[in-house]
């Protein structure tokens, strides 16, 4: 006779089924996840991580345009790069730069964003208009500038004498504040639609029952402004002032279309700068890296000090 055994609980027969199956379905998902994100670690790895490690081994080393790595030279280039006679002047000119430029951009973008906000019935004619100039590529904007400023086909020249500014043809990009200041314009056309943009994004996003409840607390217009609109903008102001200065830090195409750093090296830029000194007047590309590596930290700190602050008037 056969007998039957009765499993008893906890025994092998009964033990619930292992976590193979669950593993096996997470390392799918794991893999998986690896195989989305990998074609954006490489284009990270190859433009970004690369290009960095180059510049870094470049600045510590005696590197030519045209005769390679001659070798380790550190900290050589970076006192050369200091001691360099427009090195100074170009760090002062890009700090007027990006202080005109982020205040005029910040607060003309705000006033237009105020104004497309307020109005009803030309809302989508006004964004257009303002937006339309962003179109147009940088590059393509300077040259337009380019001969809008020039004496001989262009019709500023003409305008200027005429009411009285000038007189006869005048070249405006002829002297250090006519150049600043007519690059300012070009860059203010070009990128006011952009930051009107952004902070219309922020001023769509206050409830309107904030404003219902200041006008019927009787709050002047000027006080709406002040105690609620720009404390409720203040994440759409920091974004578009930190993007403001570090495209303003960074400014290149448009100074080396309209002025090449002139007259007499009034308006070089830093980026200007490493670009004369790796391809015009050094060809050294050891002392362009050092450059940029100066540049990067700095544009780091000046980012750091713009996030804490942020940081910390959201806090208030």
């Amino acid at each position: 006779m056969t007998t039957l055994a009765t499993p008893r609980p906890g025994s092998s027969a009964t033990a619930a089924p292992g976590p193979g199956p669950q593993r096996r379905r997470r390392d799918r998902r794991a893999l998986a996840g690896w195989a989305y994100a990998s074609p954006t670690a490489a284009l990270v790895l190859v433009f970004f991580v690369v290009p960095i490690g180059l510049v870094l081994l470049m600045s510590g080393s005696d590197w030519n345009l045209l005769g390679g790595n001659q070798g380790t030279n550190f900290p050589e280039n970076f006192t050369a790069v200091l001691e360099h006679r427009m090195f100074w002047p170009a760090v002062g000119f890009t700090l007027k730069y990006t202080v005109i430029a982020t205040l005029l951009l910040i607060a003309l973008g705000l006033g237009l964003a105020m104004l497309v906000q307020e109005s009803t019935r030309w809302r989508g004619l006004l964004r257009t208009a303002f937006l339309l100039p962003t179109a147009l590529g940088l590059a393509s904007a300077s040259l337009l500038f380019y001969a809008l400023y020039s004496p001989q086909v262009g019709p500023v020249s003409g305008l200027l004498d005429r009411l009285g500014f000038a007189e006869g043809q005048v070249s405006v990009l002829g002297s250090a504040d006519g150049a600043l200041w007519g690059t300012v314009l070009l860059v203010v056309w070009r990128f006011a639609g952009f930051y009107m943009l952004l902070l219309l994004v922020g001023l769509q996003g206050i409830p309107h029952e904030v404003y219902e409840a200041a006008r019927m607390d009787g709050a002047k217009p000027f006080q709406v402004f002040t105690r609620i609109t720009v404390p409720l903008l203040r994440p759409s102001l920091a974004l578009s002032t930190i993007m403001c200065v570090t495209g303003s830090l960074l400014a290149f195409d448009q100074f080396y279309i309209l002025t090449k750093g002139g007259p007499d090296g009034s308006t070089m830029t830093l980026v200007q700068l490493v670009y004369n000194l790796a391809f015009e007047s050094k060809r050294d590309l050891g002392m362009a890296a050092a450059l940029s590596v100066v540049v990067l930290l700095a544009l780091v700190a000046v980012n750091v000090v713009q996030l804490r602050a942020l940081r910390g008037s959201s806090a208030d």
